[in-house]
């Protein structure tokens, strides 16, 4: 096992950049930052990796908790405090020794610099201890401490959610299943999970060329991942491509295809020329790393979707997938900061993105034509509002039903995440 305290000591600092506006995201190069990461092996990576998800998916529980239990109403540092958050989940993860993780969080103060911080840490960490029963009857009055969520999602969900809220936000705060597409073109569905039982690795089919794994495991494990047989990509977003309708020959548009999975899984489906876009240039190359690795051939480029007099050639695409940016409300479980990163105005700003997204895809799609709208999000502002507006002011739209029969909105639970769909079809 990693030494604990190394491990706490680089989560505390990649959470306290997270709660200072940073995303994880954007640290994912940060390992070679200071020496000591440099040559991390990789039960450190492991171990920290566990620490900062495991500490962001318990949005304001933490928090509460450092409030409860200062006398200060909080720590003064917010490196102190974030190592106290990590702190808190090392604790209640059962992982650890209690008191391993009261020597080792010392222990870190002296790697973090914050020798002085050595005997508040200590303080805070053992009054949890010893007043954990009466700590947890204050959290249970706090919705933040409790849901693991800002107020505002909390309320927007419940508005939107009545039946379902607690189940959203629970999804929300667990770790996330972990499921493949199996590269049809090269292997059979039963085929491949023969060889996943061979190799030890239970799983069940839930989708034409999906397998949800019991238990995550490290792509390195998964038999032929590294010759294509197999991607990992979740349930919900594999229905993207069935969605499609797809046939030979047509021309199709990924407008926002970055890092690649449902551009490549168009391709596994049907024999299209496909353009994959994206804005960003460093997500362009995944891209291109993805579809070479599957044995798969696309244009790929680097362009605004907005602005397709730039990249355009002018021939209208038969179907548009329009994957658009959004609040990531229903993937938060994957991508915890973003509960501390988001704000409540951010998603009428999607919205807005999102709005503009579509009016310009539709002048591309051909007459008779379909484009898929999606999203990662759980709120209607930007899932079914953005498309009745849209359909009310262009002439020859309309939203028609999706070919598998199941509902726009999936939410997240036990097999997929979040998303949202809708086919809107263009007349002759």
């Amino acid at each position: 096992m990693a030494p604990l305290a190394e491990a706490l000591a680089l989560a505390a600092r990649r959470v306290a950049r997270v709660a200072a506006g940073r995303s994880l995201a954007a640290m994912a190069e940060d390992w070679a930052e200071t020496g000591s990461e440099a040559g991390a092996a990789g039960q450190l990576r492991a171990a920290v990796a566990d620490l900062c998800f495991g500490t962001l998916r318990r949005y304001g529980r933490s928090q509460a908790l450092v409030a409860l239990l200062s006398e200060r109403g909080g720590a003064q540092d917010r490196l102190v405090e974030a190592l106290l958050w990590c702190a808190f989940y090392a604790l209640e993860s059962g992982r650890y020794a209690d008191y391993t993780v009261l020597d080792q969080a010392a222990r870190a103060c002296e790697r973090l610099r914050l020798e002085r911080a050595r005997g508040y840490v200590n303080a805070v960490l053992r009054a949890y201890l010893r007043r954990r029963e009466t700590i947890e009857a204050a959290l249970a009055a706090d919705p933040e401490a409790l849901w693991q969520h800002p107020r505002w999602w909390i309320e927007r969900l419940r508005a939107q959610y009545p039946a379902e809220w607690q189940d959203v936000l629970a999804a929300g705060n667990a770790p996330p299943p972990m499921c493949l597409r199996v590269n049809l073109r090269r292997i059979s569905l039963a085929a491949y999970r023969e060889r996943l039982a061979a190799a030890g690795l239970e799983a069940r089919v839930v989708g034409a060329a999906a397998l949800l794994l019991a238990r995550p495991v490290p792509t390195a494990q998964l038999p032929g991942y590294a010759e294509g047989l197999v991607s990992v990509q979740d349930a919900g977003a594999q229905r993207a491509a069935g969605l499609l309708d797809l046939r030979a020959g047509q021309r199709v548009l990924d407008a926002c295809a970055a890092p690649g999975g449902k551009s490549a899984h168009i391709l596994e489906a049907a024999d299209v020329s496909l353009t994959a876009l994206d804005a960003d240039a460093a997500r362009c190359r995944q891209i291109a790393r993805t579809l070479a690795r599957l044995g798969l051939r696309a244009r790929v480029l680097a362009a605004d979707c907005t602005a397709p007099e730039t990249w355009w050639d002018g021939v209208p695409f038969d179907r548009i997938l329009a994957d658009v940016p959004c609040s990531a409300s229903g993937v938060v479980r994957r991508h915890p900061d973003i509960k501390w990163l988001r704000r409540a105005a951010d998603v009428q700003a999607f919205a807005a993105r999102q709005a503009r997204i579509l009016a310009a895809l539709w002048r591309l799609l051909a007459p008779g034509g379909k484009l898929l709208y999606v999203t990662c999000s759980v709120f209607g502002a930007e899932n079914g509002a953005v498309v009745e507006r849209f359909l009310h002011g262009a002439p020859g739209a309309r939203r028609a039903p999706l070919a598998d029969g199941a509902a726009a909105q999936l939410l997240p639970g036990p097999e997929h995440d979040g998303f949202f769909f809708a086919q809107l079809e263009k007349s002759d």
